[in-house]
């Protein structure tokens, strides 16, 4: 264009907003196939077994979709930008975690687990719907933040004034109802210190004391520091008097990784591990109770040159060498063999038999891939509460599994914790889930921040 000599461009129109999609049918037809899954299993040790479909196949799939599918509509109206993988990973674990019960369930006629982790996976899968639907903007909970340590210690105490179960006291036994408080704290401890770092996120930048030489080990002020450090160690105290030393490294580790997240600083990895280390030795020295596992640990066929038998790791180990690759089949392993525990702490070992190393590596893979969905959708955050709070739940699953699967292997000490969706524990699946809803509300929040943007 020219005007009185002079040669104008013309300005290019402004590139059309981005709209995201929303991928609800990508998360719809992979929970189809989660549920088919699950379905085929449970009629996979029925046959093995009975040699015909189990009569409540039919129930079974028709109370699974129906929960899978009313989860999902709870997503579709109120996260739709959420990941679409999160929903379907948790139905898929929950959906195995059924059928590995049941099948131990053929093994103890009188001692049915399935039923009950049925109505408690209704119940995780409600309040994943009422997360879901009912919280609207995920920094909400960083008002609560102070609340929600509050009820976490009183969680973590009430267990003291109850008998001990199995060497520890983690349960709260009512008339024949028992709930493990610890499982809620840990979620109430990821969103406090998740809202406490990141409400002190510039102070923690300043570095207080050098430790030694190394620059990278400078500590933030004490004023900073010290509350949060007398709530962990107030938390780790308690659980260490009810001899729970599993969820206490989880604590531990989820405290670490928050902080080394907050601030940026690797030397906070060198001094978690350190601590852990002579805590470690420390209480598996002075507590009987740790110091037996820590000596199975170490020793886990010494009862058998005893003339004794095989021990629970013993047995575990049997069974993952006897899955081999393939693995034997559902239905047709032994792993009920190690005991009481085969349906809680040991349930992978049932996985790692009857499913071979290609059916355990896959359910591992399934695990990774929920906290890998997590951490992304921390990271896309903008918000620092968010991203923390997104990282911890995700650590918690991490943690967790390495936790469970180092120990039922051997390579850890054991530590009586249960694995996420899998095993038997009421208290645990809900958890779960509801671990699940808050990513899905972050992951929502994450992708929906970008929707309508000039992303080009």
């Amino acid at each position: 264009m020219t005007n009185a000599g002079t040669t104008v461009e013309r300005a290019d129109p402004p590139a059309p907003a981005v709209r995201l999609p929303r991928r609800r049918g990508i998360e719809l037809a992979l929970i189809v196939l989660a549920v088919l899954l699950s379905v085929y299993g449970y009629c996979g040790v029925g046959l093995a077994k009975n040699g015909t479909v189990p009569p409540g196949a039919a129930g079974y799939g028709a109370g699974l979709g129906v929960l899978a599918l009313l989860a999902h509509l709870a997503v579709r109206l109120r996260a739709p930008y959420a990941d679409p993988l999160l929903l379907p990973i948790g139905v898929l674990l929950n959906g195995l975690g059924l059928v590995l019960i049941y099948r131990l369930d053929l093994e103890t006629p009188g001692d049915k687990a399935a039923p009950t982790q049925l109505v408690w996976s209704t119940l995780g899968v409600t309040l994943f719907i009422v997360i879901v639907v009912l919280l609207r903007d995920h920094r909400v909970l960083q008002r609560y933040a102070y609340v929600c340590v509050v009820g976490a210690l009183g969680l973590l105490t009430l267990p003291i004034f109850f008998p001990a179960v199995n060497g520890a006291r983690i349960w709260i036994r009512i008339a024949g109802f028992s709930i493990q408080p610890g499982e809620f704290a840990k979620v109430l401890l990821a969103v406090f210190f998740a809202a406490y770092l990141a409400a002190n996120r510039n102070a923690l930048a300043y570095a207080g004391r050098q430790i030694w030489r190394f620059k990278r080990l400078q500590l933030p002020t004490g004023r900073v520091l010290g509350p949060i450090v007398t709530i962990w160690l107030l938390s780790v105290g308690v659980l260490v008097l009810e001899r729970d030393l599993g969820t206490s490294l989880l604590f531990f580790g989820l405290f670490v990784v928050l902080l080394y997240v907050a601030t940026g600083r690797t030397g906070w990895i060198a001094v978690g591990l350190l601590l852990a280390a002579l805590g470690a030795a420390a209480v598996g020295w002075l507590e009987p109770h740790v110091h037996g596992r820590i000596e199975d640990w170490l020793h886990p066929f010494a009862t058998i040159e005893a003339g004794q038998g095989p021990n629970q790791l013993a047995q575990s180990l049997f069974a993952f060498a006897a899955g081999g690759i393939l693995g034997a089949g559902l239905g047709l392993g032994h792993s009920i063999l190690i005991g009481f525990a085969a349906k809680s702490d040991f349930i992978l070992a049932t996985a790692g038999e009857e499913l071979g190393l290609a059916g355990l590596s896959a359910i591992f893979l399934l695990y990774g891939l929920l906290v890998e969905r997590g951490y992304r959708a921390g990271l896309a955050l903008r918000d620092p509460f968010g991203r923390l709070l997104a990282v911890g739940l995700a650590s918690i699953v991490a943690l967790q599994v390495f936790v469970i699967a180092g120990g039922v292997t051997g390579l850890i000490p054991l530590t009586g914790m249960a694995m996420p969706f899998l095993a038997q524990g009421g208290s645990s699946v809900v958890t779960n889930w509801a671990i699940v809803a808050l990513l899905i509300r972050v992951s929502d929040s994450a992708r929906s921040q970008y929707d309508g943007e000039d992303v080009s």
